[in-house]
């Protein structure tokens, strides 16, 4: 989760997308369900994680929504287990001697890999970096742990290079993309970091849609066939000058979700101007904005989890908008991101849209009327807007 640089460009323009979501008869079946000790697979759960935390934190994190550690400092311990069990909070961690140990123990949700081996790796204090771990050995790993234990899920998150082919962090693997197909082969859930709103780059700096480019890719070279989660910044972490807003850590959350991940990791170190392990929970600000995106998650968690056959039409005349629409107990729901930083406007068209029907908007006290299957809205940059359509 180390922070590091990324680049891309979008073209703004006239845009009309076909969004056609694949159909299912009945309620779709959890991407968890092959593994019998892995996260919990009923339909109302999403999974919300924190990065390398200290589990004597995880009660007041379990408060703001979190229900998921990743990673454990020179752990799993017993002394770490057993403060996680007593919060009531499952992990995914390193699969070491004691883990093994101990597979019986139900807070271990799942495995990981070591952090980001697509990216150059240390040599040691004042040796340089050489290559980045290879795929091979990355799958070679992947099956040792499976072997010792198929029950739970192997983790592998990724480096900023899943968004961004130029990141010089990857050394001598720098634009090749392809390697990371071959990662993918290694691990049961795949994740990746970037964090745009505090990055250091002037060509990166600012620019939130490279949170969507990393998930969408993930989601082709898994082939739609594996989870893809992804982590999200919300503090400091390296620049002592800027820090997220909570409407740009918001933007990230739904551009991530929209665009087809499955769970989020928060990343809440901070690294300058003063270290802080637990920066989230010093920030009063952020931390309810945090709570409230986490609590509204939770709520359409059975939404998010659902499926549909609508099809729907987005015409924008200067904006780019991203959207995902569901079907669920009889309503109709619209989630939508701006994709740029610069306001616009977007029109939405779905046979699923009853006419003279209100559309209403969540969390935000208003409601907007259907006209001839559509309605329109506008946009600040990067705006979240989250519809709801109930049956006449």
């Amino acid at each position: 989760m180390r922070f590091k640089r990324a680049f891309l460009t979008l073209g703004i323009g006239l845009l009309t997308i076909w969004f056609g979501l694949t159909a299912s008869k009945g309620a779709p079946q959890s991407p968890y369900r092959e593994w019998s000790n892995g996260p919990p697979t009923n339909a109302d759960y999403f999974p919300i994680a924190v990065w390398l935390q200290n589990p004597k934190n995880a009660e007041r994190y379990r408060t703001a929504g979190i229900n998921l550690y990743v990673g454990l400092w020179r752990g799993p311990t017993a002394e770490q287990l057993e403060a996680l069990r007593k919060a009531g909070m499952r992990v995914i961690c390193g699969q070491n001697a004691f883990a093994l140990s101990n597979k019986s123990n139900p807070v271990i949700a799942g495995w990981m890999h070591n952090d980001e081996p697509d990216n150059a790796q240390s040599l040691g204090r004042g040796k340089g970096y050489g290559p980045p771990v290879l795929p091979s050995e990355i799958l070679r790993l992947y099956e040792k742990m499976r072997a010792a234990d198929p029950t739970r899920p192997v983790v592998l998150n990724l480096g900023q290079g899943v968004a961004w082919d130029n990141y010089i962090g990857r050394g001598v693997r720098r634009n090749h993309p392809e390697d990371y197909a071959e990662y993918l082969k290694g691990c049961d859930i795949a994740s990746f970091d970037i964090y745009p709103a505090v990055h250091s780059d002037k060509a990166v700096a600012g620019k939130l849609e490279f949170v969507a480019n990393g998930v969408k890719r993930l989601v082709d070279w898994t082939g739609r066939a594996k989870p893809v989660w992804n982590c999200i910044e919300c503090t400091h972490i390296e620049n002592p000058d800027v820090k997220p807003t909570p409407a740009q850590v918001r933007a990230e959350v739904w551009m991530s979700l929209i665009n087809g991940s499955g769970g989020l990791i928060y990343f809440v170190h901070q690294f300058k101007p003063t270290f802080q392990e637990a920066a989230l929970l010093e920030d009063p600000e952020m931390l309810a904005a945090v709570t409230a995106i986490n609590r509204r998650i939770h709520a359409l968690a059975p939404v998010l989890n659902s499926s549909t056959a609508d099809k729907l039409i987005v015409t924008s005349g200067n904006t780019r908008v991203a959207s995902l629409l569901k079907r669920h107990e009889g309503a109709t729901y619209l989630f939508t991101v701006s994709m740029q930083n610069t306001p616009g406007h977007a029109t939405f068209t779905s046979s699923a849209l009853a006419n003279n029907a209100l559309v209403e908007v969540l969390d935000e006290n208003r409601a907007i009327p259907v006209r001839e299957n559509r309605f329109s809205d506008s946009f600040k940059p990067y705006a979240v807007h989250l519809y709801r359509i109930r049956a006449n």
